[in-house]
């Protein structure tokens, strides 16, 4: 699914999570950003400075409380030996998804920020 079909998660799921998000600009993306994250996938492009997009494929658990542990798994380029697995708090990686969608709708381009790649690869430990 394109993340331009993304159907908003219903209100009662979003209230769950609005108080991890204070920024008004994050609560009006929210919705979405929990529908995406019900769907446990998101395939997308890593946009490489100088170079080309290289393709990937997100895919994650999904549960439903904002503090349980939300393990990502990540696929660049359909290549096995480029994969990679990242834990943290669901409401840290919807953070993300928000990211995600907000770029998306910049530059048309489904991609996760520079801080989610950061802590994907544990350059932030």
């Amino acid at each position: 699914m394109s993340l331009e079909q993304l159907s908003p998660a219903p209100a009662p799921k979003c209230g769950v999570y609005a108080p991890y998000y204070p920024q008004a600009q994050k609560k009006q993306v929210l919705p979405y950003a929990i529908g995406l994250f019900d769907q446990g996938a998101l395939e997308g492009k890593r946009s490489i400075e100088g170079a080309e997009s290289i393709p990937f494929i997100a895919t994650w658990n999904i549960s439903a409380l904002p503090a349980d542990l939300c393990r990502c798994r990540i696929q660049f380029d359909g290549n096995a030996e480029l994969s990679y697995e990242v834990m943290m708090a669901n409401f840290e990686f919807v953070d993300f998804l928000i990211e995600v969608i907000v770029g998306y709708k910049r530059t048309r381009i489904a991609d996760f920020s520079q801080g989610f790649y950061r802590k994907l690869l544990r350059l932030e430990e």
